[in-house]
């Protein structure tokens, strides 16, 4: 099976409504008018930049619905990871997510800058941005071994804030 990327991933939440503008206005996704004729409690979005005809599903399951146990007392998904090109979109997305009351961290794996958020269902995902291949040293591959604070401001100073992240790693040249 030769993956490329993960084309979607699709989430179960409390209130569609609340998740939609979760995603639409902290972190830039647009709906999609796809949700089938009928069908109540569904939808779908996509990410500022992306050719997915979508990139997250989201349906609703009500009020009533517990927090997800997954990592506590059952298996389940941990977080999904959004890759951004630049680092200055990762400040931004930082700001955004930090307003919202939704940045529960960040770290720095040596190749990779991240940041932690939860939704309002409280599932977690990951903002990231990747060193991309041409600047890769050893200094930042053997970083890898440990997760540190990530200082936004010493990243942007040392990779630049507007270097495209990833090329020549998770997108060509």
């Amino acid at each position: 099976m030769g993956v490329h990327r993960l084309n979607h991933a699709v989430l179960f939440v409390r209130d569609v409504n609340r998740s939609v503008a979760f995603y639409r206005d902290v972190l830039g996704f647009r709906p999609i008018a796809m949700t089938p004729d009928g069908f109540k409690g569904a939808a779908f979005l996509q990410a500022p930049d992306s050719t997915n005809d979508h990139d997250l599903g989201l349906f609703e399951i009500g009020d009533g619905a517990g927090p997800s146990p997954a990592g506590r007392s059952t298996v389940g998904l941990y977080h999904l990871a959004w890759e951004v090109d630049t680092l200055d979109e990762l400040e931004r997305i930082a700001g955004k997510l930090a307003e919202a009351g939704a940045l529960v961290g960040s770290s720095d794996h040596g190749t990779t800058k991240s940041l932690y958020g939860k939704d309002p269902d409280g599932l977690e995902f990951e903002v990231v941005w990747l060193i991309p291949a041409d600047l890769l040293d050893s200094a930042a591959i053997e970083a890898r071994k440990r997760i540190r604070p990530l200082d936004i401001a010493r990243e942007k100073q040392r990779y630049g804030a507007r270097t495209r992240g990833g090329v020549g790693i998770s997108v060509t040249a």
